[in-house]
C-alpha cells in the first residue's frame, strides 16, 4: 500500500479482561507510523458499526487515555454478536463494507476476535480485491475460550483461567471450614461451549492433584450420571467435601447439552447457562448432600482486578504485531502466540494464514484429562500454570479499580443510511 490510508478497528463477540489491551496496541502502534496510517477509526459496537458507518475517531482520545486501555476491562468501543454469512447470502453487507471503507480512505481492517470473526475477515479480505478497493485484513485473536487453532494460546483466556483457578482455591477453603455440619459439595459453571479449556483452568487451584478434592466435567467427556455420583461420594468421604468445575458445554450420553435452553445467539450456537444447577440437582437427587452452586458467567471474563499479566502482555504484544504485520503488507493473516519452552516460560509472536484459522475449533486434548475424566493431567497443568502467571493490577482509588471511559466521538457519515 503505498499511499497514506486510515485504519479500521472492531471488537467482536464476547468481550475479556484484555480486549482492550490489543487495541491499545493497535492504535499507539498505528500512531508511530503516521506516514504510512492516517487516522484510527473503530467501530461502534463491532462490525456493525461499519455497517452502519457509525465510526469512532480514535485521534480525539488523548494518549493517556488509550494508556489507560492496557488496564480497562470490556470493550471499549462496543462489541457485537453479529455474523455476517457466505458472501453470495450476505454480499449486499460485504459490499456495504467496503463502500464504507472506500469512502473514509480506509485501507487497513483490524478485527479482534475469535473464529467467527476470523472468517469475516478473511472474506473481506477476498471480496474486496474482485471489487477492485483492496483492503489489508489483519484478524487479532481473541476468546476467553482458548479454541483457535495455531496460537499456543488466545488473548483472554489466561485471565478467565486465573479468575477461575483462584475462586475455587478460595471457594475449597470455604466449603472445608464448614462441610462438618453445612455444605458438602460446591458447583461452579464456567464457560466453554465445545472446549474445556477454563474448566481445566479449575484444576490449577490445588498445586498438587490431591490437595484438594476439585472434580472437572468437561464438554469432551460425555456425562455420566452413575460415575459422577460415585467420583463426588469417594471425594466426600475423603476430605469431608468437594468441588466441582463444569463447563457450560457438558453434554449427556445422547449428546445433548445439559444446559441447552433451546435458543440460539446471533451466531447460531446453543444458548447454554444453568448447568451447575441441573449437575446440583443430581448431588441432590442421588447423594442427598447439601450444595450450593454458582455460575461465573460474566465476572470470568471481567475480572481485569486479577488479571494474569501474562494474558496482558500477550494481548497487547498481537495488537501491536497485527500493524506491523500490516505495515509489512501482509494480507488476510492472524499474529500467534508461539510458545519457544515451557521451562523457563517463554513466547515469541508467530503468523497464521487466515485460510487455516476461520471456523476451526481446537478441543482440551485428550491426554490433557486424567484417565478417569475428572481431573487435569501433569501434561496439562504445564501447558495452563504458565499462562495465569503475574499480577498486573490496575490503579485503585478509594478501594476501586480505575478504569477508563473514552470519548468515542463519532466521525461524520457521508453515506445514505444502511438498515442491517
Amino acid at each position: 500500500m503505498t499511499k497514506k490510508m486510515n485504519a479500521f478497528y472492531a471488537q467482536s463477540g464476547g468481550v475479556t479482561a484484555v480486549i482492550n489491551a490489543s487495541a491499545a496496541g493497535v492504535i499507539e502502534t498505528a500512531r508511530k507510523h503516521k506516514s504510512k496510517i492516517g487516522k484510527v477509526y473503530a467501530g461502534r459496537n463491532g462490525i456493525i458499526g461499519a455497517l452502519t458507518e457509525d465510526l469512532i475517531d480514535t485521534s480525539k482520545e488523548s494518549a493517556k487515555a488509550i494508556a489507560a486501555l492496557r488496564h480497562t476491562p470490556a470493550g471499549a468501543f462496543g462489541s457485537c454478536r453479529y455474523k455476517l454469512k457466505g458472501l453470495e447470502e450476505s454480499r449486499a453487507q460485504y459490499e456495504r463494507l467496503i463502500e464504507v471503507f472506500k469512502t473514509h480512505n480506509i485501507g487497513y481492517f483490524f478485527y479482534n476476535g475469535g473464529g467467527d470473526s476470523a472468517d469475516t475477515c478473511l472474506k473481506v479480505s477476498r471480496l474486496s480485491e474482485s471489487l477492485g478497493y483492496p483492503i489489508q485484513a489483519i484478524h487479532i485473536p481473541k476468546t476467553v475460550d482458548n479454541d483457535l487453532p495455531i496460537t499456543d494460546c488466545c488473548p483472554g483466556f489466561g485471565s478467565v483461567a486465573k479468575y477461575v483457578a483462584v475462586s475455587m482455591r478460595e471457594a475449597c477453603f470455604d466449603v472445608a471450614s464448614m462441610a462438618k455440619t453445612s455444605t458438602k459439595v460446591f458447583i461452579l459453571e464456567v464457560m466453554g461451549r465445545h472446549a474445556g479449556w477454563i474448566a481445566a483452568a479449575g484444576g490449577l487451584a490445588a498445586d498438587q492433584p490431591d490437595d484438594l478434592p476439585i472434580m472437572i466435567l468437561f464438554p469432551e467427556i460425555r456425562f455420566d450420571q452413575a460415575r459422577f455420583l460415585a467420583h463426588v461420594e469417594g471425594l466426600v468421604k475423603r476430605h469431608g467435601y468437594c468441588s466441582v468445575v463444569v463447563s457450560e458445554g457438558v453434554r449427556d450420553a445422547a449428546g445433548n447439552f445439559l444446559a441447552d435452553q433451546g435458543l440460539r445467539d446471533a451466531f447460531g450456537h446453543a444458548q447454554l447457562g444453568g448447568v451447575a444447577p441441573v449437575v446440583a440437582a443430581v448431588v441432590r437427587d442421588g447423594l442427598k448432600l447439601k450444595y450450593h452452586w454458582a455460575v461465573a458467567d460474566y465476572l470470568q471474563r471481567s475480572a481485569r482486578h486479577i488479571a494474569s499479566k501474562t494474558d496482558v502482555a500477550q494481548a497487547y504484544a498481537l495488537g501491536k504485531a497485527a500493524v506491523e504485520l500490516a505495515l509489512k503488507g501482509r494480507n488476510a493473516v492472524m499474529p500467534t502466540l508461539v510458545r519457544t519452552s515451557n521451562t523457563p516460560y517463554k513466547w515469541t509472536v508467530g503468523v497464521a494464514n487466515l485460510d487455516d484459522v476461520a471456523n476451526v475449533e481446537k478441543k482440551l486434548p485428550r491426554d490433557f484429562i486424567t484417565d478417569d475424566g475428572f481431573g487435569i493431567t501433569a501434561k496439562c497443568r504445564q501447558y495452563l500454570a504458565p499462562l495465569i502467571r503475574g499480577e498486573d493490577y490496575p490503579p485503585f482509588k478509594n478501594g476501586l479499580p480505575q478504569y477508563v471511559t473514552l470519548k468515542n466521538a463519532a466521525v461524520p457519515r457521508k453515506l445514505p443510511e444502511f438498515r442491517l
